[in-house]
């Protein structure tokens, strides 16, 4: 998949014209795939390219000054993209520039000239440039086609990254797989940490998770991939999740929970990679030991408790 950042780089050269979706899509849950699968369909179908339109940092931060913890960051966000099929994203900077640009301008300067969009498909409640004025309605106005997906409910109810973002912060990683699909899943870029894991016997891959929203502190049954490794992230690993304050080490505590990855059955460098951590089941919540010794061995017992959850459980990159 091509990713753009910079309006200067289109219209991409040899390209022709698009098949255009336009949004966030913090998540990429049911809803987005369907729309994500209902482009890449209708792009086959026309001879065009499947192109999805997004934005580097969520826009209510220039709306309301104020941004949700994202479900999914934009790497993870065009890793799923590229999954889904789409050949081309155009990732942008939603600035004030572009909050005050017309809907028809928007259209005209950037998805028709810029991206060469000849057919549209979006979700059910799209709406896109100056006070939202962009919408399918308008879209055929200007005389393009465009097909809407319907919204998709999950247990009654609608599906949203809202609604999931709640689910993942109460806990309930199950309810927000449903909605997503797919498990819970965070990708976070490993950072160099104190290397305690490693004096423990038990190394870790310690994740910077670029602002995405993480389940609550506890020990987690998780499988992992290196989006850099030599199977270019298609191999995922069994592994032990921990996300908490490190309550039975000395030293000050940190401000916010650290993400700490034990691979199973691994070895190799993984610093400066992109791990996506795929969370499967939890084994306990965070509890402080009275010695390093103790903890020592209660980890022993999430290995083998995760190996237990694992053994039953779905390659992530399925549905539950």
């Amino acid at each position: 998949m091509i990713v753009s950042y910079d309006l200067k780089a289109l219209p991409l050269e040899g390209f022709g014209g698009a098949v255009v979706s336009i949004g966030v899509f913090d998540g990429v849950h049911l809803g987005h795939q369907a729309i994500l699968a209902a482009n890449v369909a209708k792009a086959r179908e026309l001879g065009l390219r499947a192109t999805v339109v997004t934005f580097r940092h969520h826009p209510k931060q220039v709306l309301l000054g104020r941004a949700p913890k994202t479900l999914t960051s934009l790497d993870h966000r065009l890793d799923h993209f590229g999954r889904a099929g789409i050949s081309h994203t155009l990732a942008l900077a939603f600035d004030e520039d572009l909050r005050q640009l017309p809907a028809a301008r928007f259209v005209r300067e950037i998805l028709e000239a810029g991206l060469g969009a000849k057919h549209y498909v979006l979700g059910f409640d799209s709406k896109f440039g100056r006070d939202r004025q962009g919408s399918p309605e308008l879209l055929r106005q200007l005389g393009y086609p465009v097909d809407v997906v319907p919204q998709v409910t999950v247990d009654k109810r609608a599906v949203s990254s809202t609604a999931i973002r709640e689910a993942v912060g109460l806990g309930d990683l199950a309810a927000a797989a449903r909605m997503l699909g797919r498990p819970v899943s965070i990708l976070g870029r490993v950072i160099r940490g104190d290397a305690l894991g490693r004096q423990l016997g038990f190394p870790t891959a310690n994740l910077d998770l670029d602002h995405e929203l993480h389940p609550p502190p506890g020990v987690y049954a998780c499988r992992a991939r290196d989006l850099e490794g030599p199977s270019g992230g298609a191999r995922w690993v069994d592994a032990v999740t921990n996300i908490g304050f490190r309550p039975t080490l000395q030293g000050e505590r940190p401000t916010e929970p650290r993400i700490e990855v034990h691979l199973l059955d691994f070895n190799g460098d993984l610093y400066g990679h992109p791990i996506e951590v795929a969370f499967l089941g939890l084994l306990r919540g965070e509890v402080r030991f009275d010695n390093v010794d103790a903890l020592v061995v209660q980890i022993g017992r999430d290995v083998v408790g995760a190996r237990e959850v694992l053994a039953s459980v779905k390659n992530p990159a399925d549905p539950l």
